[in-house]
């Protein structure tokens, strides 16, 4: 492990170190969020807020992460979400987090965006696997990718019902960034800048997005896929394209993206087996309730018929006993895990878990909690 990457302790020494190695326009399509970013950064806030009441005098000597998510084994109550495009930061980054992820015990989401193809991450990766297809208007497009999940043994599927449209991400739009990224002379100095990251992507072009190959004229391109993608959303997806989808698969069954009690109750007599509690990391609807504190509603909502899961703004091993406490069944970390990768490639996204597995034992010991199952809403103030 490089010096460097060894002395980060926190989440937020590995985001400062992707921030050194990456071009701003780069760092900043992953760091940002929409408009004023208000939900990107109440997600994290609405943490800092909750305060726990530890017990004492309590033997934690020994301390126990395992829980089970969706009814399996996982060694940190945590699985990896679905992020589009990282192989943008470090190339081959999907294979790396998902590397990363199986080495630490805990699931990993692929997403349709990724530029590691479905079957590429299933041979490469091992672990227990997730599957994140977006809902676009070419309907017998996302048939094939989950019939495609299925076939390499893909454990669930991960539907994201809060983006029938992109968000306005006016970092992006100030820093003339696109998918696929084009010099002009406002951002070539800011690419030159960062020859690390720039001359192998001048030297072997943009990573294809290997997923989409068929969809923009047949290439995958990111030039082409990207724009497709962003343009192909199906804003019509309802409740019974929902429904159809839940019937054909036979496997785990996730919806990500809810903030709404009704919503939730809803979802939960459909058959999901998990709700992922999401605003898209403050992503699209800038100004959406921060996810830890439209969490407990769900969790009431759902009633124990399916497992709840927060997404949104985990950055430290306490933001998850806090949500653990607050009734969730575990959380999914996205930018965590992908300040790290984007830092140093696998190793990276590695110590990003380390360091997340590190806070949460500490602060399991310090609340006076041996197991994930002796978290529970007595640690949060009232």
């Amino acid at each position: 492990m490089a010096p460097a990457l060894h002395r980060a302790q926190s989440i937020a020494q590995l985001r400062a170190l992707a921030r050194r190695r990456l071009p701003r326009a780069v760092f900043d399509f992953f760091d940002g969020g929409a408009e004023e970013e208000i939900s990107l950064g109440a997600n994290t806030a609405a943490f800092e807020q909750a305060r726990l009441l530890p017990r004492v005098l309590t033997d934690v000597s020994q301390v126990d992460t395992a829980t089970r998510l969706l009814g399996a084994p996982s060694a940190l109550p945590l699985a990896i979400a679905p992020m589009g495009a990282i192989g943008l930061g470090w190339r081959g980054a999907d294979v790396a987090v998902a590397r990363a992820a199986a080495a630490a015990g805990v699931p990993y989401t692929l997403s349709s965006a990724a530029h590691s193809t479905i079957e590429e991450v299933a041979r490469s990766a091992g672990g227990r696997l997730w599957f994140q297809p977006y809902m676009l208007r070419q309907t017998e497009f996302v048939h094939g990718w989950v019939e495609r999940a299925r076939a390499a043994d893909y454990e669930a599927l991960v539907i994201t019902v809060d983006l029938p449209v992109g968000g306005n991400r006016e970092r992006d739009r100030r820093n003339h960034f696109t998918l696929p990224f084009r010099l002009t002379p406002r951002n070539f100095l800011d690419f030159a800048s960062r020859p690390g990251w720039s001359l192998p992507m001048l030297l072997r072009g943009q990573p294809v997005m290997g997923n989409m190959v068929g969809l923009a004229g047949g290439s995958g391109k990111t030039t082409s896929a990207g724009s497709t993608v962003g343009s192909n959303m199906d804003a019509s997806f309802g409740w019974d394209a929902l429904q159809r989808i839940r019937d054909h698969w036979p496997r785990k069954f996730i919806v990500k993206g809810v903030l709404r009690a009704g919503d939730a109750q809803r979802l939960a007599a459909m058959g999901c087996d998990a709700l992922v509690v999401s605003n898209h990391g403050g992503r699209q609807l800038d100004g959406a309730m921060p996810t830890f504190d439209a969490l407990p509603a769900v969790v009431a909502a759902v009633q124990g018929r399916a497992e709840v899961l927060l997404d949104g703004g985990v950055r430290r091993g306490r933001h998850v006993v806090q949500a653990l406490a607050a009734g969730a069944s575990g959380v999914l970390v996205g930018r965590g895990v992908l300040y790290g990768v984007a830092a140093a490639g696998e190793p990276g996204a590695r110590r990003a878990l380390e360091i997340l597995r590190e806070e949460l034992t500490r602060t399991m010991r310090l609340c006076g909690c041996r197991s994930v199952g002796e978290i529970d809403r007595a640690l949060l103030a009232a």
